[in-house]
């Protein structure tokens, strides 16, 4: 029988039991000639669009089952721009829990009007924080402002809750099982850490042996960027390191820029036919630069941390990649039509 180590949803019913057991897709076009197998965990198909369905449901229904929260009188109030502000929502939407979700002016107007739709109420950050200039800091006051007066309240706090982790060690063994326990190397974004940690605590527990390849951005402060600059493309990297990253939780490293996600997203789209989000973009980038020290044979794994829809008026509309790259398309439309066999071209650059 599977072990439901780390599985919130069971047991659940309606809309939230399909949080999980997302497809394991193998990738064949991606790197041309590539001696090695690479498999993609699609997390676009959790019903609320990304991999923190995973860790809002497991910070949400863990408490309802304790009794901490209870629908109908306790309030949800949580930071976040985009996905597990979604995954919340719906979340909090299914069981009757208040929900208000501290957002700033970067977030979309698609993701507030998602929000909104499940019955979330949205606070908008207009004005940076005036110690560090970033918006997050800013963003977590107005959570503490808001639990301070607000009755029953609880703040999922996924930058420090060990739940979010602890439902990600489903998504390892999902991946584990998937392929008889044989996974070599897997690359995963790092932001909040949930995902990354999740992964290598089960890795370690069950003695895969897998090297965990974390993919964070130029100008994050998670694992000491050499660069400072302001960053374009959410869902990896942090302007505040969270309380749940354990450095050693990752083998290797790789720091990726806002173009590396544009042209991994778009070479991912032309050759697998894969719409995907900007920090899949980042995972395909840095696989592209780790290839050339992975050994022949071996089983690849790559998260895929959302769809590329809620990025259509950014990474995938031409004329905002112009104006923030200039004229880049060569960089993923050579590739996609003319790239050598055993051979693919640099992915972009940092």
């Amino acid at each position: 029988m599977p072990s439901t180590e780390g599985k919130p949803e069971a047991g659940l019913k309606g809309i939230l039991s399909t949080v999980g057991g997302t497809p394991l897709v193998e990738l064949e076009r991606l790197i041309p000639g590539f001696t090695s197998r690479v498999y993609a965990k699609v997390e676009r198909f959790n019903p609320g669009g990304s991999v923190k369905d995973r860790s809002a449901l497991s910070m949400v229904v863990t408490r309802i089952r304790s009794g901490e929260l209870v629908p109908g009188r306790s309030t949800v109030i949580e930071s976040s721009s985009g996905n597990l502000a979604i995954g919340l929502a719906q979340i909090c939407g299914y069981y009757g829990l208040r929900l208000i979700c501290v957002v700033d002016t970067r977030t979309t107007r698609q993701n507030i009007g998602i929000l909104r739709a499940y019955g979330a109420e949205v606070d908008i950050v207009t004005e940076p924080d005036p110690v560090t200039g970033e918006l997050l800091p800013a963003r977590l006051h107005r959570v503490a402002d808001l639990m301070a007066r607000t009755p029953d309240a609880y703040w999922p706090d996924q930058y420090a809750n060990p739940l979010n982790p602890r439902a990600h060690r489903t998504t390892m063994r999902e991946i584990a099982e998937a392929l008889d326990g044989k996974v070599d190397q897997l690359v995963v974004a790092a932001g909040t850490s949930g995902t990354l940690s999740g992964c290598a605590q089960y890795i370690r527990r069950h003695h895969l042996g897998t090297v965990v390849n974390a993919v964070d951005a130029v100008g994050s402060v998670l694992f000491d960027s050499t660069a400072s600059c302001a960053r374009l493309v959410p869902g990896h990297g942090a302007s505040v390191v969270p309380k749940l990253l354990r450095r050693s939780d990752a083998d290797r490293v790789v720091h990726v820029g806002d173009l590396d996600c544009v042209v991994g997203c778009r070479t991912l789209v032309g050759r697998e036919a894969i719409l995907a989000g900007g920090s899949s973009g980042a995972v395909v980038s840095a696989l592209v630069k780790l290839a050339p020290t992975i050994e022949p044979g071996s089983n690849v794994v790559v998260v895929l941390p959302d769809g590329g829809d809620r990025y259509l008026d950014t990474i995938y509309d031409d004329d905002w990649v112009r104006t923030h790259f200039g004229e880049v398309e060569h960089l993923w439309k050579n590739q996609v039509r003319d790239a050598p066999t055993g051979q693919l071209a640099d992915i972009g650059q940092s």
